[in-house]
This record gives structure tokens, C-alpha cells and sequence, in this order.
């Protein structure tokens, strides 16, 4: 919950401070027509909505009565809705980072935002593959 926080914080933060300022005189960031812009807005927008329910989740898990019932079905369940929510986000922040890249450097020296990307999603595919047992619980372990 501290991690998904943190992560909230800094993309509520980006949110505001887009890759290549603003229009002194209108105030409209200044890539608004260009595609990797709106890549970066959008996926901007999916990091922080993912990051506020994996919170909530997370948030849900200490406020549980927990009940006998409730370690059964309520808490596997929110637990991993929360992991794959902080899932999503982990992968949009990645896609958000590349747009990023696409922009302040131009498509010039594309080479280098495909390689910091690549290597990104090498990360992501690990976290995956370690949270793949979890989410495929099956109550015959019990």
C-alpha cells in the first residue's frame, strides 16, 4: 500500500508537469497535436486510476472484520484485485515513460526510447511471472 501510495504521488505530480512545458500565452502544453502527447495523457490517466483502486483495495484489507468466512473468499479476492490493479499501473507507468521519452527527445533518437522500453518491460514481465502463481489460487490447495 506505502508503493502503490508513492506511485500515486509522483504520477499525480506528472499529471500536472507535461514533457515539454506549456504555451506562455495560452497556457495548452505545447506537443498537445501530437500522438505520443496524448499516449502520455491517457495512459497518465490509467497509472493514477489503477494506482487509487489498488490503494482502496489494499485499504479494504485492513479495514476487513476479518471473519471466518471472510479469509476464505473476501480477502484472496481483494488482494488480488489490489495486485492486479498495482499490476496495470506498473505496466502503464512504463508506457507513460516511453511516451515521455518519445517526446523530449523527437523521433530522431527513437532507437533510444525502444531500448530504455525494452529493457522497462523486461521488469514487468518478471513482476508478472512471480504474480502469476498467486493470481491463479485454486481453493484444491487448501
Amino acid at each position: 500500500m506505502v508503493v502503490a501510495t508513492f506511485m500515486a504521488t509522483v504520477m499525480f505530480d506528472a499529471a500536472f508537469t507535461v514533457p515539454g512545458g506549456n504555451n506562455n500565452d495560452t497556457g495548452r502544453p505545447n506537443f498537445l497535436n501530437c500522438l505520443s502527447f496524448m499516449v502520455f495523457a491517457i495512459s497518465g490517466a490509467v497509472v493514477l486510476f489503477s494506482l487509487a483502486t489498488s490503494i482502496l483495495m489494499f485499504l479494504s484489507i485492513l479495514t476487513l472484520p476479518y471473519a471466518e468466512e471472510d479469509f476464505l473468499h473476501s480477502l484472496p479476492n481483494r488482494l488480488i484485485i489490489g495486485l492486479a490493479t498495482l499490476s496495470v499501473s506498473i505496466v502503464t507507468m512504463v508506457i507513460v515513460f516511453s511516451a515521455t521519452l518519445f517526446i523530449v527527445l523527437g523521433y530522431g533518437f527513437a532507437w533510444i526510447a525502444i531500448s530504455t522500453a525494452a529493457v522497462a518491460c523486461v521488469q514487468v514481465s518478471l513482476f508478472a511471472l512471480l504474480q502469476y502463481p498467486f493470481c491463479c489460487y485454486n481453493e484444491s490447495y487448501i
